[in-house]
């Protein structure tokens, strides 16, 4: 699959003090964003190979009445049962410039045209995490501006999911290098770094449905 894993979110509460439980860990925050339009915000932390990104709503009327409002970001945010998480891809190299998998567009209004995203048709299935897709993304485009430390490497991200089945969306990318999507009884995303070679990790919840390994 000519897919790669950009960078991926986690939705919060509002303001995302959770985040400070990374930093306490030792990750670097970079700069934050506020996402006019789309009514998110957020807090991420660069590595050099994919982002992590925190996001909240940071406007109820821009997220459920503005143009992204199909990816239901606010009605994820409200619902317990709902997944949590986006994943976020770009292409591996030009052999294809198709789009990966059925979906809509999206065109926020912090872009300008053509710089639009291509959301996933499994968008409405709140049990699945949003898959968005970035095709004004050049292959080997560095994502990241941390290139040592303990957090440098993403190795893997595991991502867990309720849903009995996966959509023909989630199996696409869950055939990703570097992600992995199962079911499992609750939602949960695991990131490993560096191939846990520090044999270290923390498990965040219940503040946050990760666990940390490096």
């Amino acid at each position: 699959m000519n897919l790669e894993l950009h960078h991926f979110f986690i939705l919060v509460e509002p303001g995302a003090k959770v985040a400070d439980l990374l930093c306490s860990l030792g990750m670097k925050e970079g700069a934050r964003n506020k996402h006019e339009g789309q009514g998110t915000s957020n807090r991420r932390f660069n590595f050099s190979n994919g982002t992590l990104e925190i996001l909240w709503i940071n406007d109820v009327e821009e997220a459920t009445q503005g143009p992204g409002q199909k990816m239901y970001l606010y009605e994820r945010s409200q619902d317990v049962m709902a997944s949590p998480f986006g994943l976020v891809f770009n292409r591996k190299d030009n052999s294809s410039l198709k789009m990966p998998f059925e979906g809509w567009h999206y065109q926020p209004d912090y872009f300008k045209p053509p710089m639009g995203f291509h959301v996933g048709q499994n968008s409405s299935y709140l049990l699945e995490p949003l898959c968005v897709y970035m095709p004004f993304i050049e292959p080997d485009t560095s994502v990241g501006k941390v290139e040592e430390g303990v957090f440098s490497v993403i190795s893997n991200v595991n991502v867990s999911t309720t849903s009995e089945s996966l959509s023909d969306t989630l199996g696409i990318v869950s055939t990703t290098d570097r992600l992995e999507v199962n079911h499992g009884k609750e939602h949960l995303m695991e990131i490993i770094f560096d191939n846990h070679r520090h044999d270290q990790s923390r498990d965040l919840r219940p503040d946050l449905p990760l666990i940390i390994r490096w």
